[in-house]
């Protein structure tokens, strides 16, 4: 793979991260059923990079929630790139997601219809994921040790999204969160670096700390490398925490995801609303 090639994979890697990671604070206020589907674009070094279409429902028992994820300009010619997500799943009383599918579909330069699926049982005490039938990753899955007890990207954000809006959020706040997404283990650290202030914000620092299935070893798309990717991510302080801006950098260069508006419905959400 050339060089180009690996650096516009790495930021199509950090603009997936970005928005699933910060786009689950999207919602209402607790103990509604909060849906609501958004469109988001993202740049790298001020260049257009991808779109992003997120829709969300969660009450205090449960989530169901989709995603859509396009690049567009430089990332695009390089990538092809296009796919999207669904998850479903229960919140504990505690705020814990407990995840039952994953899925996502998509296509990734000469890759066609790759398909990545999840299913959640009960073994042993505890809670293993599984690939499910339709799964075609070409890779041996990690060991039981490394998927026992995991949450996928979206439950951590249905986790994230209840934990923030049942708590008040305040500055110093730490927790972190174990997760698998079907080929590689990785912590999400969260810290509430700011509440309030002048600009009336929520600035959240997330780190993902690769544990396995990075670079070197299992990883089959855009050879992610096993440095620690921190994402800064501003939100609204008025209940709904809606994200106003998330910012990582890729190879020194800005790469920032903006909530643009609400749309009526997935399907139909789209620049222009």
């Amino acid at each position: 793979m050339s060089k180009s090639t690996r650096e516009v994979g790495g930021v199509l890697t950090a603009m997936r991260t970005a928005v699933v990671l910060a786009g689950c604070l999207v919602g209402a206020a607790p103990g509604a059923a909060a849906d609501l589907v958004g469109f988001y674009e993202a740049s790298w070094a001020g260049l257009p990079a991808g779109t992003v279409r997120l829709s969300l429902s969660q009450d205090r028992t449960s989530y169901s929630d989709r995603i859509a994820i396009e690049t567009v300009g430089l990332p695009r010619w390089f990538t092809r790139f296009h796919g999207t997500g669904a998850a479903e799943g229960a919140v504990a009383p505690d705020g814990t997601a407990r995840p039952a599918r994953y899925d996502a579909v998509y296509d990734l330069r000469k890759r066609r219809d790759s398909h990545i699926s999840m299913r959640f049982v009960p073994r042993d005490g505890g809670i293993v994921a599984d690939r499910g039938p339709s799964d075609t990753s070409r890779k041996a899955p990690l060991a039981e040790s490394l998927r026992r007890d995991v949450i996928d990207p979206i439950a951590a954000l249905a986790t994230i999204r209840h934990r923030l809006l049942t708590t008040p959020p305040h500055a110093g706040e730490r927790f972190t969160l174990p997760v698998y997404d079907g080929a590689r283990r990785f912590d999400v650290a969260v810290r509430v670096a700011a509440v309030g202030g002048p600009d009336a914000v929520v600035r959240l620092q997330l780190t993902l700390q690769p544990i396995a299935g990075f670079k070197g070893e299992t990883s089959e798309d855009a050879d992610p490398d096993t440095a620690p990717r921190p994402v800064d991510a501003t939100f609204s302080d008025d209940g709904r925490l809606v994200p106003l801006s998330m910012r990582v950098s890729i190879w020194f260069l800005p790469l920032v995801v903006r909530f643009r508006h609400a749309c009526a419905s997935f399907d139909a959400c789209s620049a222009s609303g």
